[in-house]
């Protein structure tokens, strides 16, 4: 009976040891949205974006985790209107950003909200669509804030949806003249559709 009991205490411990100690990665699809940005006597437009978002997740408690995301997307043409002039610029974007994410669990629907801090690389792509030789790549500091849902399909892995905004000064491309620089914040938009795996 003693023998029973100890393997059954045993068997609990590790059960709760498991899930205490999740962790995840996950890779989704992602669009990249800018918004038109206007300000100090420019208009900055920009293509919407398709990228990929690569997550690691470490589970504090059941319910909070950290979080480590890269994000990459590609092809988006960047055009500043002024009075005077205009430039194009042709641009890859590439993101770093560490956050806390609160999640909550309904059978198998695990919705959760996330928000901290990165960086937002705007690289350019010195190609037929960069109009403006002068121009070079900004990296710019910001936050991200988001929500989505988890689906369970098996103990290890789940299918995730989402939408993330991440917040950062829009660029100028460091180009000297002044009229290139509307001085205001935008937020991209960042929807997203990707698969995890937990161990």
């Amino acid at each position: 009976m003693k023998k029973m009991i100890g393997i059954c205490a045993l068997l609990v411990s590790a059960a709760a040891g498991a899930q205490e100690s999740r962790q995840d990665v996950s890779i989704s699809a992602l669009g990249n949205i800018p918004p038109q940005v206007n300000g100090q006597g420019s208009q900055v437009n920009a293509d919407i974006g398709v990228g990929a978002l690569a997550s690691y997740r470490f589970m504090l408690t059941p319910r909070s985790a950290l979080e480590a995301n890269y994000t990459f997307s590609q092809y988006q043409t960047y055009l500043i209107n002024t009075s005077a002039k205009h430039y194009q610029v042709h641009t890859r974007q590439q993101e770093f950003s560490v956050g806390y994410v609160y999640s909550r669990n309904y059978r198998r629907y695990n919705p959760f909200a996330e928000v901290g801090v990165g960086a937002m690389q705007f690289g350019v792509i010195r190609d037929f669509d960069t109009q403006q030789l002068d121009a070079k790549s900004q990296i710019m500091l910001g936050g991200f804030f988001g929500a989505g849902v988890a689906y369970e399909i098996s103990p290890s892995f789940d299918i995730r949806a989402g939408y993330r905004g991440f917040l950062a000064k829009s660029p100028s491309f460091k180009l000297d003249n002044d009229n290139f620089k509307t001085g205001r914040y935008e937020v991209i938009s960042m929807p997203h559709v990707g698969i995890a795996y937990h161990f």
